[in-house]
This record gives structure tokens, sequence and C-alpha cells, in this order.
């Protein structure tokens, strides 16, 4: 797996995106956002407040990855799919636990944490979400 540098300070700031699925809402336009920002992107207001997205969605539409840039060799070939999470949000993420050939639109899926990169021998090792297929619904 690639070693890459990535500052403490950082890290421990993103946390809250990366392993709890943590976006953010306008409280103007109901707008839902990931990564939260300052600054609504889709109505200009400030109004932005933290919101727990769902861990639940299905996939619009996605793309098989075989040549794949640096640090994610080690993963290839991989799916990188766009997510509709259950409350509308949309975002794009890496696929795991299914082979490629059984990914489709409309699949139901979950998100998982999953070991994305390690930096250097001794240093931080970065988790992030990835989805994968439901194992079983409510």
């Amino acid at each position: 797996m690639w070693a890459y540098w990535v500052s403490v300070p950082s890290h421990w700031r993103e946390i809250p995106a990366r392993y709890r699925l943590e976006g953010g809402i306008c409280k103007n336009c109901g707008h839902t956002m990931l990564p939260k920002e300052d600054v609504c992107p889709s109505c200009g207001s400030r109004d932005v407040v933290t919101k727990q997205l769902p861990r639940r969605g299905k996939v619009v539409n996605y793309s098989v990855v075989w040549n794949a840039p640096r640090g994610y060799e080690y993963y290839t070939p991989y799916v990188v799919a766009l997510v509709r999470l259950e409350d509308g949000t949309m975002l794009l993420s890496q696929l795991t636990d299914i082979d490629p050939s059984q990914v489709t639109e409309g699949m139901d899926v979950e998100m998982v944490l999953r070991k994305v990169r390690v930096s250097g021998e001794s240093g931080i090792i970065a988790y992030a979400y990835k989805f994968r297929p439901l194992i079983k619904s409510d």
C-alpha cells in the first residue's frame, strides 16, 4: 500500500466527515453537502449546520477503475460509484466487498469504514468511508 504524508492536525480535523459521514445542511434552502462547507454551493447562504448523513443509499451510476492513480494501485480493479443517500444527498465513493462485474445501477449499499492509505511505515493509517452492498435491511 502506497505511503503518503499527511499532517496530524489535518487528519484529526477531517475525522467527523470521513468516519461518521457528517456533512452539512443549508438552513436556508435545505441543500445537503459532503463535506460540510461554510457557504452553501446552491444558494450562497452562510447558514450551514452539521448534519449526520444516512449510511444507506443506492448506486446511481458507476465506473470500474483499471488504471488507478498513484496511491490506489493496490485496489485495482475497483469501482467508483455515484451514491444517492436515503435523504437525497449525492456523493462519490469507492465500492468495496464486491466484484466489479456484480455492480448494478440501483443496487442498495451501506457505508463501512475501510483503510485507504498509510502515511509512512510508522505513520498515520487513514481510514475512510466506502460503500458495500447492503447486507441486511430493516
